[in-house]
């Protein structure tokens, strides 16, 4: 098995064999649950539908106050109040432990730092929870629906991905870190292409000089890649930064940590092989994080805006970044172009303490107090109509910084790099410049024990009891005719690598009705979206990445609320179509080129989602037979009255 499928193996219930595979539906135990509150605001929709049930375990539910929050949207956005207050008001019900409010921390910032472990499985809110692979966990992002329901259970379902695996060889220079890499990674092999869908697993000789900081940038823009989940094995590395986080008293502390490997043999789709020696800084220009280039190409680029921050963006990074400036002797009075962010109140201090925030002042930067900030463009913090920034976040989707904003991806380091003259500039001339070993101990204040022996062990599985049966089929493809009849529309036509942003812009997340989400969809990139719609175009279809990007639900109700009845795309990114699930929007798969050169924009089409058909120009064409448990889902309605029919034992039914 691959390390991925040993974690599932060992939280899957009910097996049939002792082992795992691609293709198989598992019912799995979930460790943790975490979410936002702009996630939040969708999941309590789904949490009152269910009558607002007692939660699984309140000590195992994260949630943070980190979207859309700043002292100026805390004190004058009334959405942002409302989105704070839901979130304050569900953690007082519920007396969740881990729950953070506004400028205290990134989502994912402080449960790597404080909580993951190898081999938990996390299932998030937010399409970053793929950052917790970076410590050895499968860590997944899901729409809230699901969330929800594996908070209130415990349990989830899954479908065991292919896995492709990533092999890093090469010694990086000092400076060098995740996001280089990772974008390195995205240039050479794609946004969307082979990492779809599938689990990542990063291995190779050269991982083993990367960080736990660098993996979890690393693994958190697995999400950008494609992938399901990005992982690493936990080494003496991952020891090393659980035993410096431990309290002294932890017995975890000085344990052996057991972790999983990856069988030699194991069914990877594919092995990349990628050298990082040489590696230049990179940059990905405007509108995909995949159009990575060497800091070469763009140097000398004018500027309008710095942005150091959001949750790939590491206490490492704000170290180093602070010494380059320092190196650089960058001066300039603070202002609202030349943004820093911390991840956390614990790294604000650090950074403090070490008198690195005044370094960042002396350069022209605003400290602001954590959140994701200028990253989501739904704060106050806002990049204006053309304005090119160079951001340490992890998206540069049209329109993400800021409705008409140009947004460049590099390093904390290549940021820094660009201050002095507001342009973009190689950061290695002053990389060299830092003494490395104060770098290090600035860092080194929180790790200073210790690290515990590392134990490679094999998973225990549960086997299902003899005689166990599955479902009836034929039962349930009789359900599946009864809900749907044959959808006659035109057609609205998308390309490719449509992401969640585009359907519905940070901005409207806030909404809850489905008309009012309906209204807005596509509202910056296709205004007569919605119109069209109403005038009777309420088939999608789209080639292949449809709804990839963020995990946001709100893309799914808001194509529901304009009146979308179904999507016919080539592929469609993970968390969507499970979100597309839940909900109950058909959606069907077509791979056929004869199909989409006859779909084109207003054309005529019908859509028999029960026999799996699309008929365009006379024409008629096959889909792809969706799994068994997608099927059960379509047939009960989506996720909720999936439960309201069969109760806790849900997943038990859906999977047998």
């Amino acid at each position: 098995m691959t390390l991925t499928q040993k974690i599932l193996a060992a939280h899957a219930r009910n097996l049939p064999r002792p082992w795992v595979q691609a293709g198989d539906v598992l019912q799995v135990t979930v460790d943790w649950t975490i979410a936002s509150e702009l996630a939040w605001n969708g999941m309590e929709r789904t949490y009152g539908l269910l009558g607002r049930p007692r939660i699984h375990d309140k000590d195992r539910f994260f949630l943070a106050v980190d979207h859309t929050v700043d002292p100026v949207t805390l004190a004058t956005d009334k959405r942002a109040q409302k989105l704070v207050q839901l979130s304050q008001s569900f953690a007082k019900e519920s007396g969740i432990k881990h729950f953070y409010d506004s400028n205290r921390t990134i989502l994912h910032t402080r449960f790597y730092r404080d909580l993951v472990r190898p081999n938990d499985v996390v299932l998030g809110a937010d399409s970053h929870t793929s950052s917790h692979g970076g410590l050895g966990a499968v860590a997944i992002g899901l729409g809230g629906a699901d969330i929800v329901v594996a908070m209130v259970l415990g349990t989830s379902w899954i479908e065991v991905p292919e896995a492709i695996a990533v092999e890093y060889s090469g010694t990086l220079p000092f400076g060098f870190g995740g996001k280089e890499v990772i974008l390195r990674t995205l240039g050479l092999l794609g946004r969307n292409t082979v990492a779809m869908e599938r689990s990542v697993e990063y291995r190779g000789d050269g991982v083993k000089q990367l960080s736990t900081d660098s993996r979890f940038a690393i693994a958190n823009m697995t999400a950008e890649f494609g992938g399901l989940n990005g992982i690493f094995e936990a080494d003496e590395v991952t020891a090393a930064w659980l035993a410096g986080r431990s309290d002294e008293d932890d017995p975890a502390a000085v344990l052996p940590m057991q972790a999983y490997r990856a069988d030699p043999e194991a069914p990877y789709l594919a092995r990349y092989r990628i050298d990082l020696q040489n590696l230049e800084p990179q940059i990905a220009k405007p509108f995909s994080p995949d159009k990575a280039a060497g800091v070469g190409e763009l140097s000398g680029m004018p500027l309008d805006g710095l942005f150091i921050g959001a949750c790939t963006t590491t206490e490492e990074e704000l170290v180093l970044a602070a010494l380059l400036l320092e190196a650089a002797g960058a001066r300039r009075e603070p202002n609202d172009k030349q943004i820093v962010v911390p991840g956390d109140l614990s790294i604000e201090e650090n950074l403090r303490r070490a008198g690195l925030w005044s370094i960042y002042q002396r350069a022209g930067f605003r400290v602001d107090p954590p959140g994701c900030s200028m990253c989501l463009g739904v704060a106050s913090r806002k990049a204006g109509k053309g304005e090119k920034w160079l951001s340490s976040q992890n998206r540069n989707y049209e329109n993400r910084m800021g409705e008409g904003s140009l947004a460049y991806l590099a390093s904390a380091a290549t940021v820094a790099a660009a201050a002095s003259r507001m342009a973009i500039a190689d950061p290695r001339p002053l990389l060299a410049k830092i003494d490395q070993d104060r770098y290090r101990r600035i860092l080194g204040e929180r790790k200073q024990r210790r690290p515990p022996e590392v134990s490679a062990v094999e998973p225990n599985v549960h086997l299902a009891p003899a005689g166990a049966t599955a479902g009836s089929a034929r039962e349930q493809r009789a359900k599946d005719k009864q809900r749907a009849a044959v959808i006659r529309s035109r057609i609205q036509r998308f390309g490719d690598n449509i992401d969640t942003d585009a359907i519905i812009p940070g901005q409207f997340c806030h909404l809850t009705s489905l008309p009012e989400l309906g209204a807005k969809s596509f509202h910056f990139v296709r205004p007569e979206f919605f119109q069209r719609a109403v005038e009777g175009a309420r088939v999608v279809v789209a080639g292949e990445g449809w709804g990839s990007g963020s995990s946001r639900e709100q893309a799914v109700l808001a194509l529901k609320g304009a009146g979308v009845q179904a999507i016919v795309a080539k592929s469609y990114a993970f968390i969507h179509k499970r979100n597309l699930v839940n909900e109950a929007l058909p959606f069907l798969v077509v791979h056929d080129a004869a199909f989409y050169q006859a779909a084109q924009e207003g054309e005529e089409i019908e859509v028999d989602v029960a026999a799996g058909e699309v008929r365009v120009a006379g024409q008629t064409f096959t889909a792809e037979a969706p799994s068994r448990i997608i099927s059960a889902l379509a047939g009960e309605g989506g996720i909720v009255p999936a439960i309201q029919h069969h109760g806790t034992a849900v997943f038990e039914k859906l999977t047998s």
